[in-house]
């Protein structure tokens, strides 16, 4: 049986169509498949398929947990562990990885930290330029799994530096963060980009114990944001999404982001071209020059800038460096 509804919204390569009538039925099976019609285009076939959910009656509602933490990424095994282990201990409950075509083991890794306790869940999204879409369909997928959502990368960390003369961590540490207005949607927190610190391979201690240098002022933010409080289209900038009209946003106080933006130089030239090709089509053609995906001052080349090491280093910064050998050990453990 074939059935044809108007979409709600489409933007950002997402569209969201109602479900589709009762019944509709695939070859005795639950599934529906979906095709996308775009008026005159051809229809596109797609992966996506429907299932109807059980009555309500029969469904057992979940715990919803407080925090979760989206992000996507590429070749990210060495730096999860860390990323992984300290939002756990921090308040962060769930973690959704956005595979973008990983070729390092990840899911030997996920594994490993799923078996040690921590709630994970993989998602792959082998697509290139969708960062956007895959973040729409994490925020629209858990709506009903968490109230709030982490938008961070792996070289991302939340941190506070009330937190530097804590013996421990404690899963509570965000909770004033998050202790807001039910007005409030959405909480930005600035975001620090740390420098190559005279590193010159991945330090093995992690990234938060190995770069202890950054730039003075902050550059961007990242943000927490309500799930029940985002716009019917998911639309969203990677840092921040579109808030329904009765919902704010507002910058918080109690917490900012490290971002270890600048590493050494091997670890820096592969993201760079993976940030800038983000936006356009060859990382190497001169448009964007002053984006700040790119290195300020790099332009369009990959070979390594003189004094590299030591570049960016504006502030001498240890505080997550020495709270983290506390609370995990060198490396964590």
């Amino acid at each position: 049986m074939l059935a044809t509804t108007p979409a709600i919204t489409s933007v950002q390569q997402v569209t969201r169509c109602p479900s589709p009538p009762t019944p509709v039925k695939s070859g005795g099976s639950t599934k529906v498949l979906v095709t996308l019609g775009v008026t005159g285009e051809d229809p596109m076939p797609s992966v996506a398929t429907f299932r109807r959910q059980q009555a309500e009656s029969s469904l057992v509602t979940p715990q919803k947990s407080s925090i979760c933490a989206c992000t996507m990424g590429r070749n990210i095994s060495k730096f999860l562990r860390e990323w992984a282990l300290y939002h756990s201990a921090i308040g962060v409950d769930q973690f959704f990885i956005y595979d973008n075509g990983s070729e390092d083991n990840l899911a030997g890794l996920v594994a490993q930290l799923i078996s040690s306790g921590l709630n994970i869940t993989t998602v792959p999204w082998p697509w290139t330029k969708v960062q956007e879409a895959g973040l729409s369909h994490c925020a629209a997928t858990q709506q009903a799994s968490c109230q709030w959502m982490a938008v961070i990368d792996v070289d991302e960390f939340i941190f506070s530096t009330s937190w530097a003369g804590l013996e421990k961590p404690s899963k509570s540490l965000l909770e004033p963060v998050i202790s807001v207005d039910d007005s409030v949607g959405q909480i930005y927190l600035a975001c620090y980009d740390f420098a190559p610190s005279g590193q010159t391979a991945h330090p093995p201690e992690g990234v938060c114990q190995g770069y202890t240098c950054r730039l003075k002022s902050p550059q961007r933010h990242k943000s927490l944001v309500r799930l029940d409080a985002v716009e019917p289209s998911f639309m969203n900038v990677v840092h921040h999404f579109k808030l329904k009209p009765a919902f704010k946003s507002i910058w918080t106080a109690f917490a900012r982001v490290n971002h270890y933006k600048y590493q050494a130089w091997p670890e820096f030239k592969v993201k760079f071209k993976r940030r800038v090709s983000a936006y356009v089509a060859d990382w190497k053609d001169p448009i964007n020059l002053d984006s700040k995906d790119r290195a300020p001052g790099l332009g369009v080349n990959d070979v390594e800038p003189e004094g590299w090491a030591q570049k960016y280093c504006e502030v001498k910064d240890n505080i997550l460096k020495l709270l983290t050998a506390r609370w995990f050990g060198v490396g964590f453990g």
